[in-house]
């Protein structure tokens, strides 16, 4: 059964949400504080994380911090503050989506549904690893959703991954937005472009040399993005 985990101070947002995902049978646990979740999240073998943004103790924020590096299952932020800065901060912590309260129980559901479903499909690849990206002293497993920079394994989120797997399979096109967000998030993730600004300066920070001087994913000025990949470095 799909195991939920809901960290919410206020009771009945956590009992109207937990209501209404334990009707579409998911296994739904509750928190009221940033430390439990924290704990929680890290040792329940949860699929998908409900985030209020303003818990006691640890801030949402702090536990998206604390427990994104080592777990990878969607993190949903669920908050009254509805700020472009809160967003874009959430987002940059390695949340996955944002929701503003008050909210529809049944968006609510439905962007649950979504997340899963876009995770099932990212992370359904094969044990065995049929090919490797090649650039330079950066390996992408596409099979086994693996980065590996100068011998060493990077902890990528699956939306990350996603990213720098598009990009390296399309190398040196140059790439919208708003093209990457629909490849990545699909039409069902509600959200805007601004989302893959902040993804791929994470994925800058852990695959480029100097992410200040970004030389592997160019930001090509008034049109997107570009993965720059030499000719003769093909899938091996």
């Amino acid at each position: 059964m799909t195991k939920l985990l809901i960290a919410e101070d206020d009771l009945e947002i956590a009992m109207l949400e937990r209501d209404y995902l334990e009707l579409e049978g998911y296994q739904v646990s509750l928190v009221d504080n940033g430390q439990q979740a924290v704990t929680q999240a890290l040792n329940g073998g949860y699929d998908l994380i409900l985030l209020d943004l303003m818990l006691p103790g640890c801030s949402g924020c702090d536990v998206c911090r604390l427990i994104r590096d080592k777990i990878d299952v969607p993190i949903l932020m669920v908050t009254a503050r509805s700020e472009p800065v809160d967003k874009i901060r959430g987002l940059g912590l390695g949340a996955d989506d944002y929701i503003a309260k008050p909210f529809d129980p049944a968006e609510l559901v439905a962007r649950v549904k979504a997340h899963l479903r876009r995770y099932a499909r990212l992370t359904g690849g094969g044990p065995a690893e049929a090919e490797v990206i090649q650039l330079g002293s950066l390996q992408i497993f596409p099979q086994s959703w693996r980065v590996v920079k100068n011998g060493q394994e990077i902890k990528m989120p699956n939306r990350e991954f996603a990213l720098l797997k598009y990009l390296a399979e399309h190398p040196n096109l140059v790439l919208s937005k708003e093209k990457l967000f629909e490849a990545i998030w699909g039409y069902d993730y509600v959200g805007d472009s601004a989302t893959v600004t902040v993804h791929i300066g994470r994925v800058r920070d852990k695959v480029e040399d100097d992410p200040s001087h970004p030389t592997l994913i160019e930001t090509v000025w008034g049109a997107g993005y570009r993965l720059n990949r030499p000719q003769s470095a093909p899938f091996v």
